[in-house]
This record gives C-alpha cells, sequence and structure tokens, in this order.
C-alpha cells in the first residue's frame, strides 16, 4: 500500500472522515459560490430581469453537470474500490477510459444543446422579456461544455483516490478565478450576463488544465496513460452503472426544475422565477455542505467495501448522518429566521423579488432537517456501488413524489402549493430511505460478523 491507500484502510474513520471533510468541505463550498456570485453580480448590476432569465437556464446547467456526475462520480467509485482490491492496473484504465468518454460526451452535449436551446428555454420557463438574457447566457456556458464535464468529473477522481486536499485546491483556483472575472466583466466592461458565463468558461477552463497537469504528475495516486485512454466496454458499462444515480437524480431535477419554473409563470410571473433562483442559489450552498460529508465518506465507504470492512463502512456512515443532520437543522433555523436578510444579497431593490424570495425561501426550505440524511443515503449506496437503490432513492424525493404534488397543490394552494410541494415531497420521502438504511445497516453487521 502507498500511503494514501495505507490511511483509507487503517486510520481511524473519525479522523478520517475530518481529514477528507475539511478540504472537501472548502472545495464545495467555494464551487457553490459560482452560481451563487453570478446571480448575485447579476441581480445587482444587471436586473431582476436578467436575474429571472439567468434562473430559466439553471436546469440546463443541471443536465450538464449530470453528466459529469455520471462520469465523475462513477468512475471515482470504481478507482476507490479497485484501490481497495489493491487492482491499480484496473483502476488507470478507468481513469483512461473515463477521459475519453468525458471528451465524447462534451461534444455531444454542446451539439445538441445548440442546435434545440429555444425551445429547451422556453420548456424551462423563458419568456419574452428574459429569454434574451437566457439565451445570451446559455450560448457562452454550452460552448464551454468540455471544461465543465471534464474539470468536475476529474476533479472527482482525484478526491475517490484519497487526495482530498488537492480536489480543494482545485476548486478554490476555479472558484477564485470566476469571482475574480465576474466583477470585471459585468461591471467594468459592461457585458452583462454574457460577462458572468464567460468568467464561469474561463475558470472552468483554468480548472481543466489543473487537473490534467495533476494526472500527469508526481502527486497522483492513479496515472493518466495514453495506452489507457481507450474505450473498454466492460469498464464503460461499470463507470455507467455506478454513475446513474446521480445523472438521472441532475436530469430528473432539470426537468423537475423546468416544471417549476413553467408552474411559477402562471401563478407568479417571472419574479417567481427569479425568487426560485435565490431559493435554489441557497439551497445549493447548504447541500453542498452535505456533499462535502460524501465526498468525505466515499473513498472511505468505496475502499473499505472492497477490502471487506464492513465495521469501517457502517461507522462512516454513522457519523455521515450525524454531520448531515446537524448541517441541515442549522441551516433551517437560518432560513427561517434571516429570510429577507438573504434575499437582499442577491437584489435589494425590487420588493416584488422581496416578496416572493421571503415567501419561497420559508416555505421551500421548511423540510429541511430531514433532507441531511437522506442526500447521505443516495451516497452510501452509490459508494458499495448498489446503484439500483441509489437510483430509486434519489428520484423518490426529487420526482417520484414531487412531480405529482406539483401538478395538484398550485390548482388549490395557487403560489403557496408550488412551494409547499418541495417540504411535502422531503418529508414523504424520508420515511422510505430510513426502511433501506435500517435494512443495509442489518446486512452490513451480519458480513462484518462473519469476517
Amino acid at each position: 500500500m502507498n500511503k494514501k491507500t495505507k490511511e483509507l484502510a487503517e486510520l481511524s474513520v473519525p479522523r478520517l472522515m475530518l481529514k477528507f471533510f475539511v478540504p472537501a468541505f472548502i472545495g464545495v463550498f467555494i464551487n457553490a459560490l459560482y452560481n451563487i456570485v453570478d446571480r448575485v453580480f447579476i441581480g445587482q448590476g444587471v436586473g431582476s430581469m436578467a436575474l429571472s432569465g439567468v434562473s430559466a437556464t439553471f436546469p440546463v446547467m443541471l443536465i450538464v453537470m449530470g453528466f459529469g456526475m455520471l462520469i465523475g462520480i462513477g468512475a471515482g467509485v470504481l478507482v476507490s474500490i479497485n484501490l481497495g482490491k489493491h487492482n491499480m492496473n484496473k483502476a488507470e484504465k478507468v481513469l483512461g477510459s473515463s477521459f475519453l468518454l468525458m471528451l465524447l460526451v462534451s461534444v455531444l452535449i454542446t451539439v445538441i444543446g445548440m442546435s434545440i436551446k429555444g425551445p429547451m428555454l422556453r420548456l424551462f420557463g423563458a419568456t419574452a422579456e428574459t429569454s434574451r438574457y437566457a439565451n445570451d447566457y446559455l450560448n457562452i456556458i454550452l460552448a464551454g461544455t468540455v471544461f465543465q464535464v471534464v474539470g468536475f468529473s476529474l476533479n472527482n477522481i482525484i478526491r475517490a483516490e484519497g487526495n482530498a486536499r488537492i480536489a480543494m485546491l482545485s476548486m478554490i483556483i476555479s472558484a477564485g478565478t470566476n469571482m475574480i472575472l465576474n466583477p470585471i466583466f459585468i461591471f467594468g466592461f459592461g457585458w452583462g450576463v454574457k460577462g458572468s458565463a464567460l468568467a464561469t468558461v474561463i475558470s472552468m477552463i483554468v480548472l481543466t488544465i489543473w487537473v490534467l497537469a495533476h494526472f500527469r504528475g508526481t502527486n497522483s495516486v492513479v496515472k493518466l496513460k495514453l495506452e489507457n485512454i481507450r474505450f473498454d466496454r466492460k469498464i464503460l458499462l461499470e463507470i455507467l452503472a455506478i454513475g446513474m444515480a446521480p445523472f438521472v437524480m441532475q436530469i430528473a431535477n432539470s426537468f423537475v426544475q423546468g416544471l417549476i419554473n413553467t408552474k411559477l409563470i402562471a401563478f407568479g410571473g417571472d419574479l417567481a422565477v427569479g425568487a426560485m433562483g435565490i431559493v435554489n442559489s441557497v439551497a445549493t450552498m447548504i447541500v453542498m455542505a452535505i456533499v462535502a460529508i460524501n465526498m468525505a465518506s466515499q473513498p472511505i465507504i468505496s475502499f473499505n467495501y472492497g477490502a471487506n470492512s464492513y465495521g469501517r463502512v457502517k461507522d462512516t456512515l454513522r457519523i455521515s448522518i450525524i454531520s448531515a443532520t446537524v448541517i441541515a437543522l442549522l441551516s433551517f433555523l437560518l432560513v427561517e429566521t434571516l429570510p429577507e436578510s438573504i434575499v437582499s444579497l442577491f437584489n435589494s431593490t425590487d420588493k416584488g423579488l422581496m416578496g416572493f424570495g421571503r415567501e419561497g425561501l420559508q416555505m421551500a426550505l421548511m423540510a429541511l432537517p430531514l433532507v441531511g440524511f437522506q442526500v447521505v443515503a443516495g451516497n452510501f449506496f452509490q459508494s458499495m456501488g448498489k446503484a439500483r437503490i441509489a437510483v430509486l432513492l434519489t428520484l423518490l424525493r426529487q420526482v417520484i413524489i414531487l412531480i405529482p404534488l406539483l401538478f395538484i397543490l398550485p390548482d388549490y394552494l395557487g403560489l403557496h402549493g408550488i412551494w409547499l410541494a418541495m417540504p411535502i415531497s422531503d418529508s414523504c420521502s424520508a420515511i422510505i430511505v430510513v426502511f433501506f438504511l435500517i435494512n443495509q445497516w442489518k446486512k452490513l453487521t451480519r458480513l462484518s460478523s462473519s469476517f
């Protein structure tokens, strides 16, 4: 074993979780600022209609991120499992095959996205007043798809091999570039939403160069070798199977966001869509903190599950659930007590947006305390390669229960029905997730006693 894999196998789980969580949290917190910074600068510098227009592109960006998750998380889990099995050759083949898949998928996304962007934006809530902003922003984002997919995916593999600190530095460098360029392009050059999109793409280019240099350098555990950059059918199917859960979640969430936007247009107008952009930004910050727990736990769970160390898997799950619940509860208290202060960060002049935003935050995020362990559960099953269960649990909260509520509740409660559909869905799915977690805990206990 090298130093990284030895730590995954032998260091106490609480110390290992803390060691991986701190850089993961810093990295995802800064990464979450990508969309937050875009919306703050656009809302303050261009206006509320521009904010609504960019919010209509959010589902499209979720789709792009979904493909990054499909490949990056799938390959990352597979790399960790094979490191646990001491199969370095297979781990490096996974890296090479996934890199080629990233390039191919990126080109397809760009070509297809450019060809259907008009109908897609209308589907996701762009109106005559906001479509110009949405189109300007999306053109540049789609042109830079390859950098977003490759940068995000490879950085996840860096974390999966145990290099949490380097993965954190990746996000700091990339997000820092974005935060520096955004005000320069929007206010200094007067480029508006185009400037914000360009700043995002340039920051992803910087990220891509950084992660590629890592896998060709001396700090990486697995190496990106030319002979491994080829399609291996078996490996690709394994990557896609494991990565399917976050992919399906992102794609489904994208269309759900589109559905929410169209309902908001019908019952609240453009400003309600802008408020949803604020709700999404705040929710992203909160969920990203929980995702940092998942990022810390994934290599530990995958490695030790591959090494048959089931007691360490259980310890990791327990710590993850407790930590995620604490974060969700504290975030709930903050959102419910300071909604106006949060909305004013995005736009402090439009009173209509303030009203919609305050109401959206307080109602849509009412069930936050129940979200933390559900996010952990999806990652837990995915990290063990149990893709079907991970997909089911992920879809429950954000699709299977939520979509019917979005069609039913607004007809009776209007705009309030849209906001309330989200916490009701969170609460119902929580019951089912608890059942799956208890069942898997019992299985791990039995497996642990047999070794």
